[in-house]
C-alpha cells in the first residue's frame, strides 16, 4: 500500500506533533478533532513549531508554508473516506478510543488502516470493535514526536504481517525508527518508564525528598535528561495515572498501584504544566 492521505485524530500535543512530522515528509495530512478552537490550537502549535525551525535555519520560509498546505483541518469524521491510514491520538481512555474506532471503521475505506497512538491499552481490545481487526495496530510515538525518534509498532491478536510492515515502512518514511513489540499492558516503554515515575511520586509522598532533589538523583546519578517528576508534568499526571491504573488492572501486581499522592493532584487539577501546576509550577 502506498500511503499518500492520512488523517490524525485529536489535535493536541501528540497529534499535532504527529501531523507535523507526516507533513514535513510529504504526506497530505487531515487534522481532525470534534471543535474548530482544537483544530486550530493544534495548527498553531504546528506553525510555532515550524517558525522555530526557520529562525534557527533548519527550514526556509518556503519550505514552512509547504507543510502547512500539506495539513487540512477538520471537525467532520466523514473526512476520512479518502485515507490510507488514520492515526488516534485522543485522551487515553478506552471507550472514548473504541467508539472513536467504531466510527472510523464506518467510515475510511474497506482497506485503510487504522491506528492506535495509545500509550497502554490493548490494542486487541480496541481492534476487536471493527470488522477490519488485521488492519488495526498500535502506533505509539514518543513526547515531543518531532524530535523523538522512537516508534513502538504494536501487533494485536489478529493484526496482519503485512500491516505491520506497512507501518514499520510508514514509520521510517516519517524519519522515525519503528521497533515491534507485543500487546501487553504498558507495551516496553510505559511498562518500565511509568513505575521508576510513581515509584519517584512514592518518595515525595513519604518525604524521602522533594521533587528538585529526586529529579536531581536521576538526572545527575543516572545520566538521565529530565528527572521523572519533571517528565511526569510534561506528560500530564492524569495520563500517569491513566496508565499506572492500566498496568494494575492488566498486570494484577501490586507493584503497578498508583501512588496515593498522584491521585489526589489529579483529582485537585495539578495535571502539570498543561495546567500551570504539577510538581512544579509553571
Amino acid at each position: 500500500m502506498n500511503i499518500r492521505t492520512i488523517m490524525v485524530l485529536g489535535a493536541g500535543q501528540m497529534g499535532s506533533g504527529i501531523a507535523q512530522v507526516a507533513a514535513e515528509t510529504g504526506i497530505q495530512v487531515i487534522l481532525y478533532d470534534q471543535h474548530d478552537q482544537f483544530v486550530q490550537r493544534g495548527l498553531n502549535t504546528i506553525q510555532k513549531n515550524l517558525s522555530r525551525d526557520v529562525e534557527k535555519g533548519r527550514k526556509s520560509e518556503a519550505e514552512k508554508q509547504a507543510v502547512l498546505a500539506r495539513i487540512k483541518p477538520s471537525i467532520d469524521l466523514a473526512d476520512a473516506k479518502d485515507i490510507q491510514l488514520a492515526i488516534e491520538a485522543v485522551v487515553e481512555n478506552r471507550d472514548v478510543k473504541c467508539e472513536l474506532f467504531r466510527q472510523l471503521d464506518a467510515l475510511a475505506p474497506q482497506q485503510a488502516i487504522l491506528a492506535t497512538n495509545t500509550s497502554s491499552l490493548p490494542i486487541t481490545e480496541i481492534a476487536a470493535v471493527t470488522t477490519r481487526p488485521e488492519l488495526v495496530i498500535g502506533m505509539h510515538f514518543m513526547n515531543p514526536v518531532p524530535v523523538m525518534k522512537l516508534v513502538e509498532v504494536i501487533r494485536g491478536l489478529a493484526t496482519s504481517d503485512e500491516t505491520t510492515n506497512i507501518i514499520s515502512r510508514f514509520a521510517k518514511h516519517m524519519n522515525k525508527v519503528p521497533v515491534e513489540v507485543n500487546d501487553f499492558p504498558g507495551f516496553v516503554s510505559n511498562r518500565i518508564l511509568m513505575p521508576m515515575i510513581n515509584e519517584a511520586i512514592y518518595c515525595v509522598y513519604e518525604g524521602i525528598a522533594k521533587p528538585e532533589a529526586i529529579d536531581e538523583v536521576m538526572k545527575l546519578g543516572m545520566n538521565h535528561p529530565m528527572g521523572p517528576l519533571t517528565l511526569a508534568d510534561f506528560i500530564g499526571l492524569d495520563t500517569c495515572l491513566s496508565i499506572m491504573e492500566v498496568l494494575h488492572e492488566g498486570l494484577g501486581d501490586t507493584k503497578y498501584r498508583p501512588c496515593p499522592l498522584l491521585r489526589k493532584y489529579v483529582k485537585a487539577g495539578w495535571l502539570g504544566k498543561k495546567t500551570g501546576r504539577g510538581f512544579y509550577n509553571y
